[in-house]
């Protein structure tokens, strides 16, 4: 499981003209599941992101989670983090999950950040998405569940 994790101000997601997810400060994360991905990515993730340690604490220096904070999180399927590009021009995607899987696996993420996290939105899975974000930092991480990077 892979995830590109935003510090935000603030966050949405449009599908169609319509708003379907918003958020104030915390994190837009894109997440993208694996072909070999299990429940174990699952759960490393959701600890990973809810404990990240990306919000600056009274002195300035990046110490607090999204839990310390009270943050918010918005949450947006990606399965082209999963593109390959080492070999001609256009990406094979071979490594991602087929979409049935990781429409499961990106529910599972979400219904257990909800157990942790005060306000938890997310996009449509599937869909033609339109993200808007404010940056705060900018703070940008790159995760991955098989520790690849």
């Amino acid at each position: 499981m892979r995830a590109v994790v935003q510090r935000v101000h603030r966050a949405s997601v449009t599908v169609g003209g319509e708003v379907v997810g918003r958020i104030e400060k915390g994190l837009l994360v894109y997440l993208g599941v694996g072909k070999n991905d299990t429940e174990k990515d699952v759960d490393w993730m959701c600890e990973k992101i809810a404990n990240l340690r990306v919000f600056e604490d009274e002195n300035g220096k990046m110490n607090l989670s999204l839990l310390q904070v009270n943050g918010e999180l918005l949450v947006i399927s990606q399965f082209t983090l999963y593109g390959d590009c080492r070999r001609g021009r256009r990406p094979s995607f071979d490594e991602a999950a087929p979409p049935e899987m990781g429409e499961k696996f990106y529910e599972l993420f979400i219904e257990k950040m909800r157990g942790q996290v005060r306000k938890v939105e997310k996009g449509i899975f599937g869909a033609h998405m339109e993200i808007e974000s404010i940056n705060d930092g900018p703070v940008t991480i790159m995760l991955d569940s098989e520790r690849r990077f």
